[in-house]
């Protein structure tokens, strides 16, 4: 099996490798594993054009169009 040696890898990085190993209960070697394989699995670009289309025919389902004033009030509902 291949082997892979990092050099100057930042200190903040090392810790959170080793946080998201801890909290995954994976050893450190196997969350860089997990990590790379996660960052190297998209197999094509997203279709921009269909993702731009489809959030158009989303829009018109809505009835009337929402206000940003609206929004900060239905967040803000029941909040002291």
């Amino acid at each position: 099996m291949p082997t892979i040696t990092l050099k100057n890898l930042p200190k903040s990085l090392h810790r959170e490798l080793k946080t998201r190993a801890i909290a995954h209960r994976r050893s450190l070697n196997s969350e860089v594993i997990a990590t790379l394989e996660a960052a190297t699995s998209f197999t094509h670009a997203p279709d921009v054009e269909a993702m731009t289309r489809d959030a158009r025919e989303l829009r018109k389902s809505f009835k009337r169009m929402i206000r940003p004033n609206q929004i900060s009030d239905w967040k803000n509902k029941g909040r002291p």
